[in-house]
Order: C-alpha cells, then sequence, then structure tokens
C-alpha cells in the first residue's frame, strides 16, 4: 500500500492560501493558483477571504484554457453574490470566455470565417454582454462590452446569411426565407443584412411569393441601390463545417 502524499497546504490559514495564490497568478502559474483557490474554497466557504477566492477561481481557469470550469464558477458567483461589487466582472468575463472560445485551434488551423462557426457561443456572449450593458451601464467593463457586441452582432447575422444561403443552393426557400427574415428582424443595420435581402428576394421568387418578393425587392432597391448583387447574383459559397451534420 502507497503511502499516503501529505497535503503541504494542511493547516494553513485562509490568509496563506489567498497569499500563495495570489503569487501563483502573478507568476502565472495558473495550475497552482487553482489547487490553493480551490482549497481555499473548500475550506473556508464563509470567510473574509470566499468571495474574492471564487471570483478569481473564474479567472484563473479561464487563464488555464478550462472554459467550462470557468463559465461554471462565473454562474456559482453571480447565484452566491448576485449584488457583490464584482459581480459586474464577473458577467464581463462570462462573455470574455464564450467570446474567445471558437477562437481556438480549429479555427486557428482552417483559417476559418467565424461567421462559418456554430454560433452558440458567440450568443452566449453576446447575451452575457447585454446583460452586464443592460444592470451596469455605468461600469468600467461596459464600453468593451458594447464594442465586442456590435463585433458579435455581425458574425451572427453572417451566420444566418450563411445557413440561408446553404438551403437557397439546395432548393429550400422557405427555410433559406425564414433565416434571411430572422438575420433581418434580429440584427438590424448589420453589414450582412444586404445579403439577407438578397436571399429573401431569390427566395420569394422560388416560391412564387409575388408580393413579398416585390416588397423586399423594394426594400433592397431603397437600402441598397447599387447593391454588386444585382450584377452578381448567387455565388456558391463553402459550407460550414457543421452544416455538414446537419441544421444548427
Amino acid at each position: 500500500m502507497l503511502p499516503a502524499v501529505k497535503d503541504e497546504t494542511t493547516g494553513w490559514s485562509a490568509a496563506k492560501l489567498y497569499s500563495e495564490a495570489r503569487d501563483a497568478i502573478a507568476d502565472s502559474n495558473y495550475t497552482n493558483a487553482i489547487k490553493y483557490l480551490e482549497k481555499l474554497d473548500a475550506r473556508y466557504p464563509y470567510g473574509r477571504y470566499a468571495e474574492q477566492a471564487q471570483m478569481e477561481l473564474a479567472y484563473v481557469y479561464y487563464k488555464d484554457d478550462d472554459q467550462a470550469s470557468s463559465l461554471a464558477a462565473c454562474d456559482r458567483f453571480i447565484k452566491l453574490h448576485p449584488k457583490s461589487r464584482n459581480v459586474d466582472y464577473i458577467y464581463y468575463l462570462k462573455g470574455i470566455v464564450n467570446f474567445n472560445e471558437d477562437l481556438g485551434l480549429l479555427g486557428k488551423l482552417a483559417g476559418q470565417d467565424q461567421s462559418e462557426r456554430d454560433p452558440k457561443a458567440a450568443r452566449d456572449a453576446f447575451d452575457s454582454f447585454k446583460e452586464l450593458v443592460t444592470r451596469f451601464p455605468n461600469s468600467k467593463y461596459t464600453a468593451d462590452a458594447i464594442a465586442r457586441m456590435k463585433y458579435l452582432v455581425n458574425t451572427l447575422a453572417e451566420h444566418e446569411v450563411h445557413v440561408a444561403d446553404y438551403y437557397m443552393r439546395r432548393g429550400a426557400y422557405l427555410a433559406a426565407a425564414n433565416r434571411a427574415q430572422y438575420a433581418l428582424v434580429h440584427y438590424p443595420q448589420a453589414p450582412a443584412d444586404q445579403e439577407a435581402l438578397f436571399i429573401l428576394v431569390k427566395a420569394y421568387d422560388k416560391l412564387g411569393l409575388t408580393k413579398l418578393r416585390d416588397d423586399a425587392d423594394r426594400v433592397m432597391h431603397e437600402n441598397f441601390p447599387n447593391s454588386p448583387y444585382y450584377k452578381k447574383g448567387y455565388a456558391p459559397k463553402k459550407d460550414p463545417w457543421w452544416m455538414l451534420w446537419g441544421d444548427s
């Protein structure tokens, strides 16, 4: 029988655990930081360092590339400390974790357009940033959150257009019209709206819905009178990887 491994932190105070965790973070030793913060959280869940430890755990999980644990820690913090003066930071961190999730290895290797990826993380990021901006308009994190939301609106609109185009080229014209309409309603003034309108015109035309086609065409001409889509028509696109296994 192997001898039990001695826990070096046995008998450490909350202050000692927190101090060691902070030193580990300063050295970018996130594995040790997680170890100390988890022990602090487990041994002193109601002490003076508890809230700070729980907040910093969410951060070090993120820095240690453990997105799932970071998001879980964010949700736990929000549940335990909904009125904390740091809860705005936690909403911001939650948004950042999701914002960066789909910029990982697959996207880097493939050189993939972000709008072609599964949009769940982008949607979750948008929701977290929106919660921050709505509840804490004067937070120091709000300006950056707004800028990221604008980027995400464009990305999510482009995603809907990719899906609409996918359906259009397969003759699923009603589905194409629905996705194009969704982009226009939920992401107004996004750059992708021009193509969404064009798809809507073409889809309604294929469906024989002449009034809806004419209405969409009128809006297209009013907003994009010199649109290149009138000249080039449909340019086939490469299907996003996630569409190979079915609808999003």
